[in-house]
């Protein structure tokens, strides 16, 4: 059978199938015949680090578990005619899910209110403050892509008005800013669901989060490299921004301490697709795409950079 080198976990079904086609070598034992590799399983977190790539002189093809890339240098494998692949469209509604649930968090003040009650100062000292309507907000989405999409489609019964900034206008309705800091100035909440990577390392800075303003609500499902977590910080105790809903972060599974003991912001641990049913289908995929790789040359899912090859 060919052989495959795992990098990061997988789960007991995704080996069970995988073991049926190739054999599998666990980057994490140290040692791999690297001669012998030609596919790749890995997930969007732990890539493809460039001296594994290097080492691998047969690689004809890398599957994703995630439908993040970045730690992938595509570049370098395409030019080696290397195939890589991820898991978009199945995670798409997870996400978005996600996004709007941190955004009612920050608004309705989730976390403050949750610990209003188990401290017992509801019936101490009486009613919690207000919070904030999720209703009729102005949202900007910065990238529009599938799952940004996804999450307009979800607010959309709040009476929301989206607004949005990628790289390119898109054919839509929705009203498009080509400067991020213009756009962050005219909205309620700046949703980031942009690909990481140099393109967009620390796009929302001082600038943007000031633009967004005291009464802002940040919202990063994205990649942490996407905000400058130092400038967000600082806004937050600052006061310049108002609240903050994070998934990610720049170095995880670190979180500055600073962010862990502000009670204006609400952490998850990048967990933006992780239910049982998503995380199956990403699974699947990512399955799927080796096997049909190994079966036809051909796959599912090709990240953009590959589709044609």
């Amino acid at each position: 059978m060919p052989d495959l080198l795992q990098i990061g976990g997988v789960t007991d079904v995704m080996r069970g199938r995988l073991e049926e086609a190739f054999t599998i070598h666990k980057l994490a034992d140290g040692s791999y015949p690297a001669e012998a590799i030609t596919h790749i399983a890995t997930n969007g977190h732990d890539g493809v680090p460039a001296e594994v790539m290097a080492s691998l002189p047969n690689l004809k093809m890398i599957s994703c578990y995630g439908v993040g890339y970045d730690a992938i240098d595509v570049s370098v494998a395409k030019s080696r005619g290397v195939m890589v692949t991820h898991t978009p469209n199945v995670l798409n509604a997870e996400v978005a899910t996600t996004a709007v649930m941190l955004m009612m968090a920050c608004y309705r003040e989730l976390l403050r209110d949750d610990a209003w009650v188990r401290s017992g100062d509801w019936e101490k000292t009486g009613n919690a403050p207000l919070t904030r309507s999720v209703d009729n907000q102005k949202v900007g989405i910065l990238g529009l892509g599938r799952i940004g999409q996804a999450i307009a489609d979800k607010l959309a019964p709040f009476g929301t008005t989206i607004v949005y900034h990628s790289r390119t206008q898109k054919d839509v309705a929705y009203q498009y800013y080509d400067n991020l800091t213009d756009m962050a100035r005219d909205v309620d909440c700046l949703i980031c669901i942009t690909p990481g990577g140099p393109a967009t390392n620390k796009i929302v800075n001082r600038e943007v989060l000031d633009a967004l303003g005291p009464e802002g609500t940040l919202i990063n499902v994205s990649r942490g490299s996407v905000v400058d977590e130092a400038a967000l910080i600082a806004a937050l105790q600052d006061g310049r921004l108002g609240w903050a809903g994070l998934d990610v972060f720049e170095a995880e599974p670190h979180v500055p301490e600073a962010l862990r003991a502000m009670s204006n912001v609400v952490l998850l641990p990048h967990v933006g697709s992780a239910t049982v049913e998503t995380r199956a289908a990403m699974g699947a995929l990512t399955v799927d795409n080796l096997l049909q790789h190994l079966a036809q040359g051909t796959v599912i899912s090709p990240v953009p950079e590959c589709v044609g090859m």
